[in-house]
């Protein structure tokens, strides 16, 4: 084996430890949570897909006039081939702490995709904890190997669309 060969065997190894935290780059951590029915999803389920990991609650006003945003988003998207992933989808993490409250804002902003979880926490949520969030809405996007590709206020709005057209095929 060449020494080039030697060392760019070495720097791939490194290169594929990725490090779990939260910021762009960096591998998404891991969430599982129950869903409305009781059954638990992971986050590591949609290996595979684009993933929107959307924190929200049917309390909050601003999480609600985003939702149409995220809806629209989800239908344009679902079926896309992007450069590390196929398909996109929505990972609902809701801080609500009434079930009812939940299941009501679900039906009534039509959130379509089937990743709606929650451990009716509110503000004391598991999966608020593990990703920081101080205010909602917030949301990551990671690709198909669960790295973080966008985040925070840029994924509001059209910048979502804008972000996964620039990551189709």
């Amino acid at each position: 084996m060449s020494m080039l060969a030697v060392f760019v065997s070495i720097g791939h190894s490194q290169e594929s430890e990725t490090v779990v935290g939260l910021a762009i780059g960096n591998k998404a951590p891991e969430l599982e949570f129950e869903d409305p029915n009781g059954k638990k999803i992971a986050l590591s389920d949609l290996k595979g897909q684009m993933v929107l990991i959307d924190f929200w609650a049917s309390w909050c006003g601003p999480c609600r006039k985003e939702n149409p945003n995220v809806v629209k988003t989800y239908k344009t998207f679902k079926d896309e081939k992007f450069e590390n992933a196929k398909g996109f989808t929505v990972y609902s993490v809701s801080l609500d702490k009434n079930k009812g409250s939940w299941q009501n804002a679900i039906m009534q902003d039509g959130l379509m995709w089937p990743y709606h979880v929650s451990d009716l926490k509110h503000w004391q949520s598991e999966g608020a904890r593990i990703y920081r969030v101080r205010s909602i809405p917030t949301a990551y996007l990671i690709d198909g190997d669960g790295i973080i590709v966008g985040k925070g206020n840029s994924l509001r709005g059209g910048g979502l669309a804008a972000l996964l057209n620039n990551l189709k095929e």
